[in-house]
């Protein structure tokens, strides 16, 4: 591997009320084989005993290994900040040159920061950096499925991605899994603050693929967690789940869609860097294609916010929208032209 000494890492862990998962998560990130050189504890108002148990894990561990710099920073919410805010606040609060993005509940293969920092040392070019992962139960069993196959991410995107395309991914569909991700702290700069319609990693994963590259490295390097309690799980929906999202009202995940590009628009006027998209390096000059991007993003959502309630005076304009290319270029096409025709309004 490639001398990777110099790039020390901040390891953003946010909590709540995870003191049921939490001492496994915290174990498999110390024995990292390159281990951090900071762990950030965002703890979202807990109510049990989770901040107390990574303290007194940490504290074991200086104990054990003394000639290891770990520096601990705890930062304990009196009220929930939420998901997002509270991400922002912990990854805010890293001094790292990588910041590596953890939930409470996963659990770290050994050489998790090993292979991630080197493909980083190997590539000074990359901005963000996220991986494949297993999917195992409440009690760590493997389901037999990894998270690239459960979100849809498929050969032909993953090879996109690691070609350069992340944009014309992203702007899809999200593949990017804030627990297996990690990034330079220059991308913070750019990304804070996170707007509050987007999620943490979705809008990271973004104006990384804006401002810088983005790579996928296909290795399942954690265990990601699936059991009640997720605040974001990953299970691949099941036919009869997907039937009932089609009976679900449409109002409300389309006005959050809109948010969204909405909040995309607004800032791409700001974002400085490279992006690649279609195979095309862009840089500062050639900003106005990054907005014509975020724009053509921001109308396919304003035209199926505006489609109307009446499922028969929907086919028209739904139609018409698929006749502009935008279904193909902004979402996964088959699918939301058939959400769009049948989810009551």
């Amino acid at each position: 591997m490639t001398d990777s000494v110099t790039q020390r890492v901040s390891v953003a862990l946010c909590t709540h009320n995870g003191a049921g998962y939490v001492a496994e998560q915290v174990r498999s990130i110390l024995h990292q084989s390159v281990p951090p050189t900071q762990i950030v504890l965002s703890d979202d108002a807990s109510t049990d005993a989770t901040v107390s148990t990574v303290r007194e894990i940490v504290a074991r561990f200086r104990a054990e290994r003394p000639q290891l710099p770990l520096q601990l920073t705890v930062l304990s919410n009196p009220e929930p900040l939420g998901v997002t805010a509270n991400f922002q606040q912990a990854i805010e609060a890293c001094s790292g040159d990588l910041i590596a993005l953890c939930d409470q509940d996963d659990v770290w293969m050994l050489d998790k920061l090993a292979v991630i920092v080197d493909h980083f040392a190997q590539r000074p070019e990359l901005t963000l950096v996220h991986t494949d992962a297993r999917l195992v139960d409440e009690h760590g069993t493997a389901i037999g499925q990894d998270l690239a196959a459960a979100l849809g991410f498929t050969a032909r995107d993953q090879r996109d991605v690691r070609e350069g395309r992340a944009l014309n991914v992203l702007l899809r569909l999200n593949v990017v899994t804030g627990a297996t991700t990690v990034f330079r702290r220059s991308l913070v700069d750019s990304a804070v603050p996170f707007p509050a319609s987007w999620v943490h990693d979705e809008w990271l994963a973004m104006v990384a693929a804006i401002t810088g590259q983005v790579d996928f490295l296909p290795e399942p390097l954690i265990n990601y967690r699936q059991h009640g309690s997720n605040q974001i799980g990953a299970a691949k929906p099941t036919t009869s789940q997907k039937v009932e999202r089609l009976r679900v009202s449409r109002s409300d995940r389309n006005a959050l869609l809109l948010q969204r590009a909405q909040a995309l628009a607004d800032r791409a006027p700001h974002f400085e860097g490279r992006a690649s998209v279609e195979g095309t390096a862009q840089t500062k000059g050639t900003s106005r294609t990054i907005e014509a991007l975020t724009a053509g993003k921001l109308a396919h959502e304003r035209a199926r916010s505006a489609f109307p309630a009446p499922r028969i005076l929907r086919i028209v304009p739904v139609l018409i929208e698929a006749f502009t290319g935008r279904y193909h270029r902004f979402g996964r096409a088959r699918y939301d032209i058939v959400r769009d025709l049948i989810q009551p309004g």
